[in-house]
């Protein structure tokens, strides 16, 4: 196992791979340094000297200026390193764009609907209109778990806070996303529960919902019959049955759909479990398949990495627009566009946002962008896609999931244990939580920087996914966990 890491020859600092004690002798290339103090796993420490005000490099980037002259051997963190991010900036298009390799079919056994698109789960949805009936849509659930048998893998409520007193962009979100979600290809079949007198009562949401197949969405309105319980009961034995008729079926990975989300980040997150994940986007990209990256406030100070690998100049200017729409919404509540990282990000060795933003990054791998999403919006080309969304995890995973994905990759360095509408696979960045956090944690990425280089664990992370795809069902899933969270930005009523 290595020490500590070098990412890249112009880093002017190093990443512990293991706590290192006061007076230990470094060397990492040219550089010789004795740790004038002790060196948490996953924190940085200067290689040289670093002047006040001097760029703090890692990855090859600046991700911060030295608040105070560091000496070589010291500790780099957020007591002597600070953002260099401001408000708007200028950008320039500087393409460097270059495509991957083609590589064999690859399959998985899923589910093939009426709409020819593909799932991996055949579960049974109920998806609440509003919040006002979210303890029936649970005690439905509740009772509804003897409808799986069979093919029915799982009969799961969403509830959600939201569907009424909402206005503008946030009524808007809500409706979309319910939408999408009612569409997707996972749930086999879909019981949306209404009240009647919400804003986005069932009438309203069938303008958004469009063309849907009769048997395999129903719909309630509660105030209208006198036993809402009853009368659900009926149509999820309805749902029941017509989901129960689908088999899986050999279909080719390139109808994946693949997200991709990071939260508790580390020191290690950059180097390990993100980059195996952008491994893992290429080769799925290379047979054909489609990712999503998301977490617009988590690109900030690595923006340019990827709008330089925009395919033309028109998703080049999506993409600024994506990014600073995102400062606009930060700026507009009078906050800062740099209030990151987490309390638990430092923790571990994050120190800046542009820390954070280059090791997050890291997931979108080497393909051009061939794709950017509003919030909400369908995935309409194969390739990496870019999404607006927060950095919030639930916000984040959700809208991944609504935007299309049947599968959200989650790298952590803290760990979690929260789940999305979609099988959420946790992929740990060092292997102390991969141990600690076994019931959490499907995917030990650490051990990049023990046994396994990240082309090993990109193909191993690749087949556990269609292994997913088949039904294996993660390690939140046998949890019982779903979870669902709709972005708010707005006025409530």
């Amino acid at each position: 196992m290595q020490d500590f890491i070098r990412i890249h020859e112009d880093d002017n600092v190093a990443v512990a791979l293991r706590p290192i004690a006061r007076g230990e002798r470094l060397t990492a290339g040219p550089y010789e340094v004795n740790a004038l103090e002790e060196i948490p796993q996953g924190h940085k420490f200067a290689l040289k000297e670093i002047g006040e005000g001097e760029a703090v490099v890692k990855y090859g980037f600046r991700i911060g200026l030295a608040k105070e002259h560091i000496p070589a051997g010291g500790w780099v963190h957020v007591h002597n390193l600070k953002t260099a991010l401001g408000d708007l900036l200028t950008y320039q298009y500087n393409p460097v764009v270059s495509g991957l390799a083609e590589t064999e079919h690859a399959y998985f056994d899923g589910y093939r609907r009426t709409d020819k698109k593909a799932g991996v789960r055949n579960e049974i949805w109920i998806i609440p209109t509003v919040g006002c009936v979210n303890s029936i849509a649970r005690a439905l659930e509740k009772e509804a778990q003897k409808l799986v048998q069979g093919t029915v893998e799982a009969v799961v409520a969403f509830p959600h806070p939201y569907g009424c007193s909402q206005m503008g962009d946030d009524q808007e979100n809500t409706r979309k996303l319910l939408a999408d979600m009612i569409h997707h290809p996972n749930a086999g079949g879909v019981l949306v529960l209404g009240l009647g007198c919400e804003n986005s009562n069932i009438p309203v949401l069938k303008d958004y919902i469009g063309e849907y197949d009769e048997q395999r969405v129903k719909f309630l309105q509660c105030q209208d019959v006198e036993d809402e319980h009853a009368e659900a009961m009926k149509l999820l034995e309805e749902l029941a049955a017509y989901a129960g008729a689908f088999s899986r079926e050999k279909i080719d990975a390139s109808e994946l759909i693949i997200g991709m989300k990071c939260g508790g980040s580390d020191g290690l997150s950059g180097i390990t479990a993100n980059p195996v994940v952008g491994a893992f986007s290429d080769l799925l990209i290379s047979k054909g398949g489609t990712t999503i990256l998301t977490e617009v406030p988590e690109m900030f100070g690595a923006e340019t990495i990827l709008m330089d690998r925009c395919e033309n100049e028109e998703l080049f200017d999506k993409t600024v627009s994506l990014i600073n729409d995102f400062k606009n919404y930060f700026t507009s509540h009078n906050q800062t566009i740099y209030e990151n990282p987490s309390p638990g990000n430092k923790k571990g060795g994050i120190s800046t946002l542009e820390d954070k933003s280059l090791g997050c990054t890291q997931k979108s791998g080497s393909a051009p962008v061939k794709g950017v999403l509003s919030y909400g919006e369908q995935v309409k080309v194969k390739g990496l896609n870019l999404l607006s969304a927060p950095g919030n995890d639930l916000v984040a995973s959700t809208a991944l999931a609504v935007s299309g994905a049947h599968i959200v990759l989650f790298t952590t360095g803290r760990g979690t244990p929260f789940a999305s509408p979609v099988p959420t696979v946790k992929i740990s960045s060092n292997s102390r939580l991969a141990g600690h956090k076994d019931h959490w944690i499907d995917f030990n990425a650490g051990r990049m920087v023990e046994d396994k280089s990240k082309a090993e664990l990109a193909e191993a992370l690749f087949d556990y996914v269609l292994q997913v795809a088949s039904g294996r069902k993660v390690k939140a899933e046998k949890a019982g966990f779903h979870d669902m969270a709709i972005f708010k930005q707005g006025v409530t009523l």
